[in-house]
C-alpha cells in the first residue's frame, strides 16, 4: 500500500483541514523529474508516519494547480495548521527533503499566523492598488 494519499478536488480541503502538517507534490505522469522525485517523496512518507505526504495530479486536478499557481512540476508544498509554509519548484534530493520537513516541524506556527496576519493587513492598507 502506498504511503501518500492521492488528493482531488474532492478531498483536498478536508485533507488540509483534518491534518496540521501536510505535504504536497504536484506532479504529471509525463514529467520526468516528477518520475525521478516519486521514490524519493515515497522514502520520506514512509519515514514520517506521522505526517499526511499527498499527491495532486496536475493533468487530472488543473483546478488545484491554478488555485495555488503552480508553474511548473514537480512542486513541493507543505501546509501546517491550513497556512502554506512552503513552496518550491524542482525534484529535491534526499537529504533536501528531510531538511525541509525537519525545518517545517520546528516553525512556531504562532509567529507564522502573526506574520501572515501583518502581511494581510499591510496589503488591505494599500487599498488593493494590486487588483487594477
Amino acid at each position: 500500500m502506498s504511503s501518500t494519499v492521492e488528493l482531488t478536488k474532492e478531498n483536498f480541503d478536508q485533507t488540509v483541514t483534518d491534518n496540521g502538517f501536510v505535504l504536497i507534490d504536484f506532479w504529471a505522469s509525463w514529467c520526468g523529474p516528477c518520475r525521478q522525485f516519486a521514490p524519493v517523496y515515497e522514502k520520506a512518507a514512509e519515514a514520517n508516519p506521522d505526517l499526511v505526504f499527498g499527491k495532486v495530479d496536475t493533468e487530472a486536478q488543473p483546478e488545484l494547480a491554478a488555485a495555488f499557481n503552480i508553474r511548473s512540476i514537480p512542486t513541493l508544498m507543505i501546509v501546517r495548521d491550513q497556512v502554506a509554509v512552503f513552496a518550491q519548484p524542482g525534484a529535491l534530493p534526499e537529504a533536501a527533503l528531510e531538511d525541509v520537513i525537519g525545518q517545517a516541524r520546528k516553525l512556531d506556527m504562532d509567529e507564522v499566523r502573526r506574520q501572515v496576519a501583518e502581511q494581510q493587513a499591510a496589503a488591505e492598507r494599500q487599498g488593493g492598488a494590486q487588483d487594477q
